[in-house]
């Protein structure tokens, strides 16, 4: 179906959910992926109609998450009604104040305490169920990594990379790897961020975007939140947010959190791993998929790995690396 073609099928798949067609639709919130998001809105309630083209987007797995993170405890979406071969889903509508609209000096440490307190709940999963979710191993860790030579370095800045510079990503890609893979496993929800968490005035936060998500390293969704590519903290703060979640994550049970210090420094890895990525992906929007609005963000990704990779010496030829690249093309 063409774009206009699946709105005017969203309109009609949504009449006969709710059994009547008295009611506007605009759009919720831009993606970077294929799905688009709208508001359906009566004179009484309001609800979020998902548009998940079958051959791109797979809603029956978003569908499962959502009910098995929901079975937890978590605030996600329920699901209304949905229509897995046309792609179609209506779900519960979580407010449209994301943490990225709400945050700031005041309300931080309060607004990071629930969705803390929510993490912690997600990555309790793991005992419920180890094998639900797929593993976030080696290939998958790699993969992501890859997109940075790939899509940031040549394309986009135009930086033919030499044999001297592929044996210095690999060897610090490995080393990556190695440190992502000691921690202790969990579910990860891979882009637990200011833009997928919703500001509730009840069981906040309500999480969004959850679909992709795997079994894998403890700190990585804690650095999706914490070294966030839309807000920045000072390193200070972040370092007490981090040493406080911890705490609380060894009196819950998990875990491996332990020693402070090696949980700090799992974290500022697992952050070099995904700002990696991440510049790779905001690269690949612009480049392969039109979606510029990304760029703005490179900065504050490229200044979080030049500023993890400062602090360990087995990294030092990275961040020299790094540090040399300009800041854009």
């Amino acid at each position: 179906m063409a774009e206009d073609t699946r709105l005017a099928a969203l309109k009609q798949f949504g009449a006969k959910a709710l059994a009547t067609s008295a009611f506007t639709i605009a759009p919720a919130s831009s993606d970077a992926s294929f799905r688009r998001y709208f508001r359906i809105t009566t004179r009484d309630a309001s609800w979020i109609a998902m548009d998940a083209p079958p051959e791109k987007e797979n809603l029956g797995l978003f569908i499962t998450i959502a009910q098995r993170f929901e079975s937890l405890g978590l605030h996600v979406p329920k699901i209304v009604a949905a229509d897995l071969d046309a792609g179609l889903c209506l779900l519960s509508d979580l407010g449209n104040t994301s943490y990225f609209d709400a945050l700031d000096a005041h309300n931080a440490d309060r607004l990071y305490g629930d969705a803390q307190g929510a993490l912690i709940v997600l990555q309790g999963g793991i005992f419920s169920d180890p094998n639900f979710l797929p593993p976030y191993d080696a290939h998958a860790l790699r993969r992501e990594m890859d997109l940075f030579p790939a899509w940031y370095l040549e394309p986009y800045l135009g930086r033919k990379l030499s044999s001297a510079d592929h044996d210095l990503l690999n060897r610090s890609f490995d080393g990556l790897i190695c440190s992502a893979l000691a921690q202790p496993r969990v579910w990860v929800h891979r882009d637990y961020h200011s833009r997928n968490l919703m500001v509730n005035n009840y069981h906040n936060p309500g999480i969004l975007d959850f679909q992709d998500a795997l079994s894998g390293p403890i700190t990585y969704d804690l650095v999706s939140l914490l070294k966030d590519c839309y807000i920045v903290w000072p390193r200070p703060q972040v370092v007490e947010w981090v040493k406080g979640y911890c705490q609380l994550a060894r009196e819950s049970g998990l875990h491996g959190c332990e020693n402070d210090d090696q949980f700090l420094e799992w974290f500022d890895k697992m952050g070099i791993q995904r700002h990696l990525k991440v510049a790779g992906i905001f690269a690949r929007l612009h480049l392969r998929d039109g979606k510029s609005r990304y760029l703005a963000d490179l900065p504050l990704t490229m200044h979080y790995l030049r500023e993890a990779t400062a602090l360990y010496a087995d990294l030092e030829d990275l961040h020299r690396f790094l540090c040399a690249l300009p800041q854009s093309p």
